[in-house]
């Protein structure tokens, strides 16, 4: 109930934030998304110490105005205070809360009260919140919010309209709940703010059903008790749905979170995502850069290896003008099944996907596990990058088994796709699974995806995690198989053929025989009677 009357709450929050921008003459403009996240961010680290300041100092309760009660406090028992608090918990003054500007609302220049509370408060958490570029830049938590009101008379009231709808939300009540419900509450947030717009790198929201398999399949619940300490990776990070679900099953204090994405709008929303999560910790491991030209993450100068890899990485994008730089000595072992070439029309992209696959195949550990969405032609193909990929995971016997998805799955795209699951200690069965005609098919918006219902997901997880044959669903078959099947990974090309018997008597059989006669002696009739016919037609033809 707590839960449920809290995520009405935090949408209704969300919605007006949404309806003041709007007003301010910001709906649908491309700073909106930056304006709601971080307020939406600002109110949840105000919550957030209040919580722990409580928890430490039950004193605090009983408090009207935490913000002055802090104000109060001598220094070395307020800095005492914000020591014996987790690593996760923003560092803040008395004069950061949202309780302190409301009440200061009548000053002048309030916009620069309030844009000047959130950079201090950047500033003083940039150690731990800030995100780097592959440059090393820090990209901090929060920019001048009221800059993006053009008519600057209208700052100040933009800021108190904001400050008006934060003071009466609160995130406190749900700090003791798991925090896996915020997932819900995270993807109405950014709904409107991580689709494919139409730009270079497109960006899509990965649906919580793929999500959830991944996740079940790389770590089953049997072996989650012994799982600790280990890292999680992703190098097309998005907003990090993919990263929660793992990092969920695993436990969020039993890993660290490892990604790159190029896109600066997708690794703030990751870095709000982490912080809703529980796991700030692995906030500076968060690398806003590409990750096929120049790959972050390493050991001493060796590219570093991974306990897991999940990705849900671009299928197809013009990366022509880098293409020529990753053809060197250096990334011939990272890309050993090759590097797609440069179409010859502009207008065709390229199949960058192959070269994520790859980065993945060479970035884990000897014992490590992926799970990578793929268009599900890359299962099939006959020849090319392709299929040296799949021979390469047969020959080293690295495979887990793949799940082929239900068309639509993602509602912004039409291309079929197939999860791949990668495992370089499996040298038993692969599993392969054909879910396609599962689901139930809905509109979003102009679009039409499929959903799978809880039960479709766990029958896929179950049928895998138990390397189980189901008639027409799921095979479990052996690498000497796949080899002799051309590398195929598609679950139908290993079905049994099944012939139809049924008993009949020898007049039944006489007479199915005498119609199938009769039937061929009417066509055989009818195709003499068209060759004279044609024969007739031709000899008729004259030269004019």
């Amino acid at each position: 109930m707590v839960e449920l009357e809290f995520q009405q709450k935090a949408r209704a929050l969300i919605d007006s934030l949404k309806s003041i921008c709007a007003n301010y003459g910001l709906g649908n403009d491309g700073n909106e998304f930056k304006i709601i996240t971080q307020a939406f961010l600002y109110k949840f680290l105000n919550d957030k110490f209040a919580y722990e300041a409580k928890r430490i100092k039950p004193i605090l309760v009983a408090e009207a105005s935490l913000g002055d009660a802090l104000a109060k406090m001598p220094k070395n028992e307020l800095e005492m205070l914000q020591r014996r608090m987790g690593g996760d918990t923003a560092r803040l003054k008395p004069q950061h809360f949202i309780s302190y500007l409301y009440n200061r609302q009548a000053t002048a220049d309030f916009a620069k009260l309030f844009d000047d509370t959130l950079l201090d408060i950047a500033i003083s958490n940039n150690d731990v919140f800030a995100v780097k570029t592959d440059g090393g830049t820090k990209v901090v938590l929060f920019d001048r919010l009221s800059q993006y009101i053009a008519d600057e008379s209208k700052r100040d009231d933009f800021c108190r309209a904001i400050i008006n709808k934060l003071v009466d939300f609160s995130f406190e009540r749900i700090f003791t709940q798991k925090f896996d419900f915020y997932a819900t509450l995270f993807e109405y947030l950014i709904k409107d703010y991580n689709s494919n717009s139409g730009g270079k790198y497109a960006e899509y929201f990965t649906p919580h059903a793929v999500a959830r398999i991944m996740a079940e399949i790389l770590v089953p619940q049997a072996t989650r008790s012994d799982v600790r300490n280990v890292s999680v990776y992703d190098p097309s990070a998005g907003s990090g749905t993919l990263l929660m679900n793992v990092a969920h099953a695993i436990g969020e204090n039993r890993c660290s979170i490892y990604t790159q994405d190029i896109s600066q709008k997708s690794s703030s929303l990751l870095r709000l995502n982490l912080i809703l999560n529980n796991l700030v910790h692995s906030i500076p491991n968060v690398i806003q850069g590409n990750t096929v030209l120049h790959p972050y993450h390493r050991d001493g100068k060796d590219l570093k290896k991974f306990d897991y890899i999940v990705s849900n990485p671009p299928f197809k994008l013009d990366f022509s003008d880098f293409r020529d730089a990753l053809d060197s000595k250096e990334n011939k072992p990272r890309f050993f099944a090759g590097i797609p070439k440069v179409k010859p029309k502009a207008t065709d992209k390229m199949e960058i996907y192959q070269l994520f696959l790859q980065h993945i195949i060479y970035s884990l550990k000897p014992d490590g596990k992926a799970a990578v969405v793929v268009p599900t032609g890359f299962i099939t193909a006959q020849s090319g990058i392709d299929k040296g990929i799949r021979q390469y995971l047969v020959e080293h016997k690295m495979l887990a088994g793949v799940v082929s998805m239900p068309s639509n799955i993602f509602a912004t795209t039409g291309t079929n796709v197939s999860i791949l699951f990668i495992d370089a200690s499996n040298k038993d069965k692969v599993v392969l699974i054909d879910a396609s005609n599962l689901g139930e098919k809905i509109k979003d918006g102009k679009n039409q995806k499929t959903v799978l219902i809880q039960e479709e997901e766990q029958r896929i997880i179950d049928t895998f995690n138990a390397k189980q044959a189901v008639e027409d669903f799921s095979v479990a078959v052996s690498y000497k198989d796949i080899e002799g099947k051309n590398y195929s990974l598609s679950a139908g090309q290993y079905f049994d053929v099944k012939i139809e018997y049924v008993d009949i008597t020898p007049e039944q059989f006489a007479e199915k025989v005498q119609k199938f006669t009769s039937s061929l002696n009417s066509l055989f009739g009818q195709s003499r009677e068209l060759e004279v016919e044609i024969k007739k037609q031709l000899a008729g033809l004259k030269h004019e």
